[in-house]
């Protein structure tokens, strides 16, 4: 007799949070995304980013931030020039957004 497995397998899952970014397991590979290349993780709960979901076997989403990842840009981040643009716009954003405490 033959035993079927029930249910859906993991193919993504964030495997350790740390002070300079994520690990990411995806389809039997290991991805560091830095906050220094990743910066919308870097002031996120933790429950928000493990929230992670494989679409269609090649994207990446967080539905609790809104981000949405191809694996090809984790693969081979020299292929996308233009995220360098989207990531100075948001660290300019959230610099605004910081409270200046006197001293």
């Amino acid at each position: 007799m033959k035993l079927s497995k029930h249910g859906k397998s993991i193919s993504a899952s964030v495997e350790n949070i740390t002070t300079f970014g994520i690990w990411i397991f995806v389809k039997e590979k290991e991805y560091f995304l830095s906050y220094k290349e990743f910066p919308y993780f870097k002031d996120e709960t933790l429950s928000s980013i493990q929230n992670v979901q494989l679409l269609h076997g090649y994207h990446l989403y967080w539905p609790d931030l809104n981000v949405d990842l191809e694996i090809d840009n984790l693969k081979n981040p020299e292929k996308y020039p233009l995220r360098a643009k989207l990531i100075r716009k948001h660290l300019k954003r959230s610099s605004s957004r910081r409270a200046v405490t006197p001293c």
